[in-house]
């Protein structure tokens, strides 16, 4: 079992361009997909969250179930559901501005156990940013890593809901020894400062690193590098392209076994390459779709 633990919310999808575009609402945030599209891979999962008890909360727990994804660890709350209002840029790359006061997500509290049978837990985007929420996510990455269980972190930078940036860069170093997988974007790379080295020194087994259409690259703690290619795909837009790839390299990673540092370091050149295809392909699909549509196991063929 994987569970993927941070918030579920609204996104709000522009049709067309222009800043008065209509918004058509979506199921979204960067957790919420990782588990939609763990769930249609194939994978054993369940999302850990707090979720509004009103008609978008049950839309969001209506598109987990109807991927396959375990929802008995989530809380439920009679606040609002996050929204986030996506702006789409030429090149399809999404922006967005968050409605997230008073709101479900935000009041998370740590679970007193995880699903039975976890392996994995993995993190990221806003529930790492937002008090007092934020402060359980991170107890609970720290006492899964303590556990023995495999931890990944995407922080998926949100830069105008961090109040504070220096603040959060210290955080997130802090962070680094409690985590065996770290994947992040080149965007969020240069936002935080320091070198996939640096964070590998940490903590990590491995950093992953996007660079949309020109693909992945992951960094291991031998003083490998290990570069892939991107798809080449008809971009409709990018929401959900690296939710997408944090989920295939968990589902990928968990089918061969390796959901630990030691095997992470086992992988060698071959290991990596497929898994990095693998992923760069599942966020290809993605991106061909409008909104967060990550792919079937069906539509990816062998790992």
């Amino acid at each position: 079992m994987i569970v993927v633990a941070g918030e579920a919310l609204i996104d709000l999808v522009p049709q067309g361009r222009g800043a008065l575009a209509t918004l058509q609402p979506a199921l979204g945030g960067g957790p919420y997909n990782t588990a939609v599209a763990l769930g249609r891979l194939g994978s054993p999962t369940a999302f850990c969250s707090r979720v509004s008890l009103d008609a978008y909360g049950e839309a969001l727990l209506d598109g987990l179930r109807i991927s396959g994804v375990d929802v008995t660890a989530v809380q439920r709350g009679p606040e609002p559901t996050t929204l986030a209002a996506a702006t789409v840029g030429d090149d399809g790359s999404a922006s967005y501005t968050f409605y997230v006061e008073g709101t479900a997500d935000r009041l998370f509290s740590v679970p007193p156990a995880l699903p039975a049978g976890t392996r994995a837990v993995s993190f990221g985007t806003c529930s790492l940013v937002l008090e007092p929420g934020a402060g359980a996510y991170e107890e609970l990455l720290r006492t899964s890593a303590a556990q023995g269980l495999f931890t990944a972190l995407d922080p998926n930078i949100r830069a105008g809901l961090i109040p504070d940036a220096d603040a959060y860069r210290a955080r997130f170093r802090a962070w680094l020894p409690s985590v065996h997988l770290l994947k992040l974007s080149e965007e969020d790379a240069r936002w935080l400062g320091g070198t996939p080295r640096d964070w590998l020194a940490a903590g990590p087994s491995a950093v992953v690193i996007t660079q949309g259409g020109d693909g992945l690259t992951v960094f291991t703690k031998d003083g490998a590098v290990h570069p892939v290619p991107g798809e080449k795909v008809d971009v409709a837009d990018t929401i959900g392209a690296g939710d997408t790839v944090n989920a295939a390299l968990l589902h990928a990673l968990a089918a061969q076994d390796a959901l630990s540092p030691a095997a992470l370091e086992g992988l060698g050149h071959d290991g990596w390459v497929r898994l990095l295809r693998f992923a760069a392909r599942a966020a290809a699909i993605t991106c061909s779709r409008a909104g967060a549509e990550p792919p079937y196991a069906s539509e990816l063929g062998e790992l």
